[in-house]
């Protein structure tokens, strides 16, 4: 029942173990192909392209699963689904955008190339994660996110059931957040939709401690023995835990008959339904992928695909006056600066890259093919350090230690400021970072910045007069021990990462000694913007390379502070373009960055994620003009983070979050991308007129190709519904395409699209509705920038009005205001008031019968308050009278309340307005 399930001889079964990370390829099991961050594969809008990455890295889980059957599993845990409804999530870097169309068909084209076209045998398997509603790190094991039904079945719901249904996804993970109350491997959507109306027959998995965590952190259950029973009843078949702990909850819980024989018979049939169809128990030659080696990691034909990934990962931002490509006789000497010109990172689910072409070796390697020059320049200072009078020194062992006199032959330092406080110090002495790995030393002889926790991060607080105060990636000021060496004060340690991370601190031991931490001297031995402009200045042009670090201040477990870069890297921007007009801004990173500065003065601007190994040539390739870009932002830019609510808010249709809801200015709209070719569009064209449930009309549109080259383009089709009884999206994606044209060529573009891409979740009736109006679809670049259009009639029904004498669960609301949804233990969700005056309102309830005179509700409340039921009608709002609700002695002792109300006449709306902590649960008229 656990993720390394034991070996039974005398069955014939063989160890086998659930979850192997392979979120852009093989991550942990040393060298593989890499691919770009899943931020970088979304960008490409490439179905065919993410089926073939998605192919190669099932290929090299079968490589890896020869070379060691027992360590290396063949089930993955990829691709992330979850919805990045805020570009503030730490993890934005592994999931596929803000729109569960193209996060839907793009993984679900990945889980078809992991596990192959077989009709039986499976290459590998793919694990989708998070179910569901999993977009904060901080806090996330703990915190219980808010999702009604609309916004749960039309966005959250939406993105999963895609790669479910197209993709045949057999496997999945639930996520550490709780939904409405309940602990995602509780959550009853687990065996209810997903096994049961998506059909899903594969195996659900319980995401890393989070089993046992339905104690430890959500304090849900008071004990291992209900949390583990509860879990697997609710649909976990594959327990990601202390395997001790876990298998002992389990004989307790079947001993007192929590548990049932059966209840595991069906958490293994699906696990062993699975594991049969990877062929572990038939011989080899019946399973066309048995024959799978070792030599195809790192294959020639996986890394052209990961050059092909990165290139059409690449997003061109901006390109004023044709800046790009530049042209190699004209440019012939290149100015390439910045923290992330001369590196390729890997994030925390990466492996280790086989190999690596940075920016500049790339570019270098075009100059020196046409007689070019590169000048290089880091935009980062190299310093000296001094502490109580003392420069420091770099010992023979790596130990960072106080002990000159003068700065003569201390150590010299290359200092990169990430934003945030964050930095990184490189000693040139060694060539490697300096870090507190034992959290008591600051040694400088890591090799890169990687770890869950990440240890080479050091936080500075600038001073004046050039001092600055340096702490450890706990916060733990780094001062002097009574041995001269850089030690970690173990009293200034706090339990959380001041970079935002939610772990406790795991030291590994503790400073001897008195610690003396007093402030250090910064004596700059090299201004790294200076050099950065004066190579600037020399250029024919400036390529400034700007981003973050995948593992400092925006990762697993620390969501980012702010949307900007950081300042250091805003200000070489801005120098680098004053001293050479004819700047080029590349943003290598996992997130959309508010660089409103760059946008409004530097002439051409590309995003790319980092990308992998072939990030160089990518890049390179696309500056000089050998691949024309064709990416596609799968998320807004917004201007600042003041454009976005609460990050906790997880209703984007109220909060107006995403393309689809937000009605103010962006930087660059979802689905933005330019190109070097102008693409043409011709008149939009539809195979019928109306459109009726179960039906579907095709829509096609002529693409023309009129530049003087080769060219892609991604062609976006968009849906606007007319008038409704909700709030519609302002648009919403319908389909997309990525198609390649020779100059001057023509294509047709088709698109299908079913009448249930155009229903909404009617939560009047609990069920999906294709309303009768007209529809808006647009064909074009961008979310925003349409080519044709043309009306769609939609031929279904008009949304009775609400018969509220039914008991109507109390989440089923049309508009609310300071309630959030929780669990009701004695079935169901409730509405939970966290504040003085909050109410939930129900739109068009009709009383046109008459005989109403009695309102009932099923409450709880910890400290008691008031209920007060209002009629909202055409003059104005009116209260119909108001229930007093008894303390019930605790948020989920639940009891049914009822009183007299004025009797409400004809079609109005229903306010229900609550005070702080009372909840409801259902409520009728009667």
């Amino acid at each position: 029942m656990c993720q390394y399930q034991d070996e039974v001889p005398r069955l014939g079964v063989k160890k086998y173990k659930h979850g192997t990370e392979a979120a852009h390829g093989i991550a942990w099991l040393g060298e593989a192909t890499m691919f770009p961050q899943p931020v970088g594969l979304a960008c490409t809008w490439d179905e065919e392209l993410l089926r073939q990455v998605g192919e190669a890295i099932g290929t090299e889980a079968r490589g890896f699963f020869r070379r060691d059957p027992d360590r290396n599993g063949l089930t993955l845990w990829a691709p992330t689904v979850d919805m990045e409804r805020d570009p503030r999530w730490g993890r934005n870097e592994e999931a596929y955008g803000e729109d569960p169309i193209l996060a839907g068909k793009l993984t679900a084209a990945l889980a078809r190339g992991i596990q192959g076209d077989h009709p039986f045998y499976l290459r590998a398997v793919a694990s989708l994660k998070h179910f569901i509603g999993n977009n904060n790190e901080v806090d996330r094991g703990e915190c219980s996110v808010s999702i009604d039904p609309r916004n749960m079945r039309e966005y959250y719901l939406k993105a999963f059931e895609i790669p479910f249904k197209e993709g045949g996804a057999q496997s999945m993970m639930t996520a550490y957040n709780s939904v409405n109350g309940v602990p995602a491997n509780l959550n009853p959507q687990v065996n209810d939709v997903v096994k049961g109306e998506w059909g899903m027959n594969g195996f659900v998995v319980s995401d890393a401690g989070d089993v046992l965590g339905t104690v430890n952190e959500h304090a849900y259950f008071d004990n291992y023995k209900d949390a583990v029973a509860a879990s697997i009843k609710r649909g976990i078949d594959s327990i990601t835990d202390d395997h001790p702990i876990s298998k002992q909850a389990i004989r307790d819980a079947l001993a007192d008959g929590t548990l049932t024989e059966n209840d595991l018979d069906v958490a293994l049939l699906n696990t062993f339904r699975v594991r049969i169809r990877l062929g572990e128990f038939d011989p080899d030659e019946r399973n066309p992928y048995s024959g799978i080696g070792e030599d195809v990691i790192g294959s020639d034909e996986h890394k052209k695909t990961s050059l092909d990934a990165a290139r059409k990962n690449v997003v061109l931002l901006k390109n004023k006056g044709g800046a790009l490509p530049l042209n190699a006789s004209r440019s012939r000497k290149v100015a390439v600066v910045g923290p992330l010109a001369d590196i390729v990172y890997r994030d925390w689910y990466s492996g280790s890259l086989p190999y690596s072409v940075t920016p500049l070796d790339a570019i270098r390697s075009k100059a020196d093919a046409s007689g070019g020059e590169v000048l290089h320049a880091t935009g980062n200072d190299r310093v000296k350090l001094a502490a109580s009078g003392k420069f420091v020194t770099t010992r023979a062992d790596g130990k960072l230690e106080a002990s000159l006199d003068s700065a003569e032959g201390a150590e010299t330092f290359e200092l990169t400021d990430w934003g945030w406080r964050a930095h990184s110090l490189v000693a040139e002495s060694t060539g490697k970072y300096v870090a507190t790995a034992d959290d008591v030393h600051a040694t400088a002889d890591s090799e890169e910045i990687f770890g869950w926790f990440t240890k080479e991060a050091l936080l500075i607080d600038r001073m004046e007069q050039g001092k600055l105060n340096l702490s450890a990636w706990n916060n733990a000021r780094i001062g002097i021990g009574e041995d001269g060496l850089l030690t970690v004060d173990p009293e200034l340690a706090v339990e959380h990462s001041s970079l935002g991370s939610p772990e406790e601190r795991k030291a590994s031991g503790s400073a001897k000694g008195g610690v003396t931490v007093s402030p250090y001297d910064v004596h700059v031995v090299q201004d790294g913007v200076r050099e950065a402009v004066a190579a600037a200045s020399e250029a024919d042009a400036a390529i400034v390379f700007v981003g973050n670090h995948p593992l400092i201040n925006g990762k697993e477990t620390i969501d980012r502070p702010d949307l900007t870069l950081p300042e250091a890297q805003e200000k070489l921007i801005r120098a680098v373009y004053e001293a050479n007009p004819n700047t080029i801004v590349v943003v290598v990173g996992s997130y959309p960055f508010a660089i409103n500065w760059a946008d409004e003065h530097v002439p051409a601007i590309l995003y790319t994620s980092h990308a992998g190994p072939e990030l160089g040539n990518a890049v390179a390739d696309v500056l000089f003009g050998d691949y024309a870009p064709a990416g596609r932002l799968n998320m807004t830019w917004y201007r600042g983070a003041d454009q976005l609510p609460d990050f906790m808010d997880y209703d984007i249709i109220k909060g107006e979050r995403t393309y689809r809801y937000f009605r103010g200015p962006v930087l660059y709209p979802f689905g933005h991308g330019l190109t070097y070719s102008p693409f043409e569009y011709e008149e939009v064209n539809l195979s019928r007129s109306s459109i009726s449930a179960g039906e579907e009309v095709n829509v096609s549109v002529r693409v023309r190709n009129a530049g003087d080259r080769f060219g892609e383009d991604v062609v976006q089709l968009y849906g606007t519904a007319g008038a409704s009884r909700v709030k519609r999206p302002l648009k919403q994606l319908l389909a997309f395409r990525r198609i390649g044209l020779a100059a001057g060529e023509t294509a047709t573009v088709e698109f299908a699209v079913p009448a249930s891409e155009l229903a909404f979740w009617d939560v009047t009736r609990d069920r999906w509705c294709l309303e009768s109006g007209t529809w808006t679809l647009a064909v074009g670049r961008s979310s925003a920038d349409v080519a044709c259009s043309c009306s769609l009639e939609a031929v279904g029904e008009t949304v009775p009005p609400r018969d509220l004498r039914r008991p109507t669960s109390a989440c089923n609301y049309d508009d609310y205001e300071g309630v959030v949804i929780d669990e009701c233990k004695d079935g169901g969700s409730s509405v939970a008031a966290v504040r003085e005056g909050a109410w939930a309102y129900y739109a068009d309830a009709d009383f046109a019968a008459g005989g109403v005179g009695t309102f009932a509700a099923k409450v709880s409340s910890p400290r008691g308050g008031k209920l007060e039921v209002c009629a909202v009608g055409p003059d104005g709002e009116t209260t119909l009278g108001s229930l007093d609700i008894i303390a019930t002695g605790g948020p989920q002792a639940w009891r049914t309340i009822s009183g007299s109300i004025a009797a409400p006449s004809g079609v109005v709306g229903i306010r229900i307005k609550l005070s702080r902590d009372v909840r409801v649960a259902e409520f009728r008229f009667e």
